[in-house]
């Protein structure tokens, strides 16, 4: 007992990119900018979106729910993972792993569900515009919003809990860059069957339904966008929603590629730099597509500067 239960004890040690010292100190400052960058854009739109009356729209209401997403998600790993890689000590505690564990599994698994909802929602607008404000109400709105927050909540509670529940034997060594479960699976001294098998039933409704939900819904988009007579009109429309496309194929081809392998397999680093990529760079993405991008946003920003200016100047 007291060697299945040194894991507890002791804690974990996060080996990330130890074994190449130049790389982690690299990456150290590079995740560093990332995710400041990440806490100023995000936090840029949700500010925007609440305070200009103009972006009180459904869009720009899951946008600001996306970005409160990126913003805990990514904080969820990126503070522990900058700490990890500036010391020599890589030991993380067993409450601090498991805590990351449901964090960032519940947020994740949120994400992938308001991403599905942005795409009904850009739908609604491009195929339905007539009955838009009907559609989209607030009532519904809200509920989608909710649904996709609870649903992250209870994937979390039901995996992880399954996953912290696996002896490790003394397995302390973690070589991934945060905690999270497939790489405690692959830690686990018994057979993982079940708990694959449960990863992968999980994988399937919080990936695979909501991107070919996203696909059909962009399908349709299409096949409207195309119908429309003004080449102007079809630029913006296609603007929008190749934003919204990009975002959605960088997450979710990157957190496939992670949940979707075998629990045994050998990919490491390449395990490691996919979980980088949907952890700290695809949070990012979406102030930089949302801001850079968007005219409605862009204009807001600078409505909010000039009015802070000006109100300064007057004191």
């Amino acid at each position: 007992m007291d060697v299945t239960n040194k894991s507890y004890q002791k804690g974990f040690l996060l080996l990330g990119f130890s074994d190449q010292p130049q790389l982690e100190r690299a990456l150290f400052v590079i995740i560093l900018i990332f995710y400041i960058l990440n806490l100023l854009g995000n936090a840029a739109i949700i500010l925007v979106s609440y305070l200009d009356p103009k972006l009180h729209t459904p869009m720009y209401f899951f946008l600001s729910n996306l970005s409160c997403v990126d913003i805990c998600f990514t904080t969820s790993v990126a503070p522990q993972l900058l700490v990890t890689m500036n010391k020599k000590d890589k030991a993380m505690s067993y409450g601090g792993c498991v805590a990351q564990l449901y964090v960032a599994m519940g947020l994740g698994s949120s994400e992938c569900i308001l991403l599905a909802v942005m795409a009904y929602d850009r739908y609604a607008a491009v195929c339905r515009p007539l009955h838009y404000t009907t559609i989209m109400n607030p009532q519904l709105c809200a509920s989608l919003a909710g649904v996709a927050w609870l649903s992250g909540l209870v994937t979390s509670l039901i995996q992880c809990s399954l996953t912290v529940q696996l002896p490790l034997c003394g397995h302390r060594k973690l070589d991934h860059i945060f905690c999270e479960v497939p790489v405690l699976i692959k830690l686990a001294c018994v057979d993982t069957t079940f708990n694959e098998a449960e990863l992968f039933v999980a994988s399937v409704v919080f990936l695979i339904v909501p991107v070919s939900l996203i696909l059909v819904s962009y399908g349709f988009i299409t096949r409207a966008v195309l119908r429309i007579k003004s080449a102007a009109g079809r630029r913006k429309a296609f603007g929008t929603c190749s934003s919204h496309l990009v975002v959605v194929i960088v997450f979710y081809g990157t957190i496939i590629f992670m949940y979707l392998q075998p629990a045994k397999s050998s990919s490491k680093n390449q395990g490691k730099f996919v979980s980088l990529f949907y952890t700290i760079v695809t949070p990012l993405l979406n102030p930089i597509i949302y801001t850079l991008r968007n005219k409605d946003v862009k204009g807001a920003l600078k409505s909010m500067v000039i009015g802070n200016a000006l109100a300064s100047e007057k004191f």
